[in-house]
């Protein structure tokens, strides 16, 4: 029987008479597969190929696990203490109908069921395998994932509906002011309402807590003179969206009372930053010789006292006179001492122009 048919005489085969298969005498005629001499007492739930799950020694299984391994169902955590009929059901303890290997097959129930947190109400998936682990051996251990707003440092809190308060899970935004808008409103230090703040809390603060605030003041950088803690100081109305940042904004008095020189009636420009630095009033970086005429320096070093000395018409220092000082104290003169230069016409720029340094 081994060596002429592909049928091995194995096990409790081997013990078995020979009518038992081969009933008719006409030994061709026995098949080869297991139903026929053996009754499917498992109605076709699980195939036909009993050599899937038995073996010739006995009808005893023992590689359950493994059968639902390669149905993709491993029986893990709690489904590995059950009995097959806990999720098997149906007339007979020996059908073995396929449920599918979808939670929701068998735990329809527990999703409709379950109010902490309400899972039907929430809309939550019905693919258990997001907030429960097949390892675990109770529903207890669920672990949602709240990647969408990671629950860190001060949301680190376990109570759902401190969050949730309307039992619905699926309409709960996710904007910091859906929960905070009380402490956004209440907020005096600096008054959050008035100045217009984002009401976005992550862009001054971190779910560690409310201090120490992160604000970026980089549109305005506060170093050196500008480095304070008392916003009010700039923002006096309260209001921190409509504050200007011009130097002006909050130097005008600065600017107005300045004689040295006379910022207002030199007319000169209400940007600071042209000037000086946030570093306070003093040095200036104006320079009068290396970016206009050199009087500090050369010849024309201690031959003034005040900037109207040459600037002689008020409120514009772009206009200047080089005749007051000089022995050519009229235009006549200038003129005869320019004969040499062709269509000469007396313009205080020009004299800057052909003597840049004061020389001759």
């Amino acid at each position: 029987h081994n060596e002429l048919t592909d049928f091995k005489l194995e096990g409790s085969h081997s013990e078995t008479n020979c009518k038992e298969c081969h009933s008719t005498l006409v030994f061709n005629e026995a098949q080869p597969q297991c139903v026929s001499c053996h009754t499917d007492m498992h109605s076709t739930s699980v195939g036909n190929d009993c050599s899937r799950c038995h073996t010739a020694q006995n009808w005893m299984v023992n590689n359950i696990p493994e059968l639902h391994e390669e149905n993709g169902f491993p029986l893990v955590g709690a489904h590995n203490s059950l009995d097959c009929v806990e999720c098997h059901t149906s007339e007979t303890n020996l059908r073995f109908d396929k449920l599918g290997n979808e939670c929701i097959n068998c735990h329809q129930s527990d999703f409709n069921e379950t109010i902490n947190p309400d899972h039907t109400v929430a809309d939550f998936s019905l693919d258990c395998n997001e907030c429960h682990s097949a390892f675990d051996t109770s529903w207890s251990s669920g672990n949602f994932i709240h990647d969408e707003f990671p629950l860190t440092l001060g949301h680190s809190i376990q109570d759902c509906k401190l969050c949730h308060t309307t039992n619905n899970f699926s309409d709960t935004s996710s904007e910091c002011v859906s929960c905070h808008q009380n402490d956004y409103d209440t907020t005096t230090d600096p008054n959050h309402v008035s100045a217009g703040f984002n009401t976005d809390c992550t862009a001054c603060h971190t779910t560690g807590g409310w201090t120490p605030s992160t604000f970026n003041h980089d549109f305005f950088p506060l170093t050196l003179g500008h480095d304070i803690n008392d916003c009010t100081q700039c923002h006096t109305t309260n209001s921190y969206s409509d504050t200007s940042s011009e130097c002006v904004s909050c130097h005008q008095n600065d600017y107005d009372a300045t004689t040295d020189p006379n910022h207002a009636s030199a007319q000169f420009p209400t940007v600071c930053t042209e000037c000086h630095t946030t570093g306070g009033w003093t040095p200036s970086t104006w320079d009068h010789d290396s970016q206009y005429f050199p009087i500090y320096s050369g010849e024309h070093r201690g031959e003034w006292d005040q900037c109207i000395d040459c600037h002689t018409i008020a409120n514009n220092y772009s206009s200047f006179s080089c005749i007051e000082c000089h022995e050519h104290n009229n235009q006549t003169e200038l003129a005869n001492d320019h004969n040499d230069v062709s269509n000469y016409t007396y313009v205080s720029s020009e004299c800057y122009r052909c003597h840049p340094t004061g020389k001759e």
